[in-house]
């Protein structure tokens, strides 16, 4: 039986998805885990295919893949998510042999910009001029220079969150690098060192920019959508990925405290400095 499965990971203890020697990758892990959790007889005989393949330190909630089991829909997603406690498999539907996972309908990334002093009304009204038909030379990474390769946005959303605001890209489909260039070309027309009608040249396909790359660790592909629904949904965390999820917020909850220290501690006025005793001034 061949499935179409939505699944998700934290990409911060990730080398990205695609396999590599020696470095825990997503692909690398699910490999490894369908043998021995029984959902395959091998990873060949899987024949897994997935519709993302995302950079290291890059995060997901909603990418998909397709794999052949001989499991039965009621232990699939159990055995699933046996596979490692921070890749998270929470939905699967029964597909043809000849589905495709790469051709989805639609792809939806976002990207999670700190404050940081940002004028984000600046980036609402960029935001607008990637909408539509586009030459993405500009906006990805070992493309061809020769002619425009056309790609279609449906839209550019900026939402803001606190502390920060959330950029979000929906389309068909995006070429390697694609939205952490069109975050770093926002960031460049607010800071004034690209202008608007040097972006819409590049957008139209008469110029071609050399823009840098957005951090990847906010970045997240949050949904593939596809024209069929899920059939069988996740019923919860299993006990380790419940371990997993409660340490991940503890550190979270570590770090900030950390950080709260260090802010009181540069807040404190000199007068207020806690002084060593006459006594102990001398000692080594």
């Amino acid at each position: 039986m061949r499935w179409l499965v939505r699944f998700g990971y934290d990409g911060s203890g990730f080398y990205g998805w695609a396999r590599q020697p020696g470095l825990r990758t997503v692909e690398g892990e699910v490999r490894r885990g369908l043998q021995r959790q029984g959902i395959a007889s091998s990873a060949t005989a899987a024949v897994v295919e997935v519709a993302s393949r995302t950079d290291r330190g890059v995060s997901a909630v909603g990418n998909a893949l397709t794999l052949n089991s001989t499991l039965p829909p009621s232990a699939l997603l159990r055995a699933l998510n046996g596979i490692a406690p921070d890749i998270i498999f929470t939905a699967a539907s029964e597909i043809p042999a000849e589905f495709r996972v790469r051709k989805a309908i639609r792809r939806v990334y976002r990207y999670y910009e700190p404050a940081q002093g940002h004028n984000f009304a600046v980036w609402e009204t960029t935001a607008r001029r990637f909408v539509g038909s586009i030459d993405v030379r500009s906006l990805g990474r070992g493309l061809p220079g020769a002619a425009p390769v056309w790609r279609t946005i449906e839209s550019v959303s900026i939402t803001a969150r606190t502390g920060g605001a959330m950029v979000e890209i929906r389309a068909p489909s995006f070429v390697w690098g694609m939205v952490r260039k069109i975050v770093s070309a926002l960031r460049e027309v607010e800071a004034g060192r690209l202008s608007a009608g040097q972006l819409d040249a590049a957008l139209r396909g008469r110029v071609r920019l050399m823009l840098p790359m957005a951090e990847p660790e906010r970045l997240v592909l949050w949904d593939v959508e596809f024209p069929i629904p899920w059939q069988y949904r996740w019923t919860g965390a299993n006990r380790h990925q419940s371990q997993w999820e409660r340490s991940v917020r503890e550190a979270l909850w570590v770090r900030q405290e950390l950080l709260d220290g260090f802010t009181s501690i540069r807040h404190v006025s000199p007068d207020r400095e806690t002084a060593f005793p006459e006594s102990m001034r001398d000692e080594r």
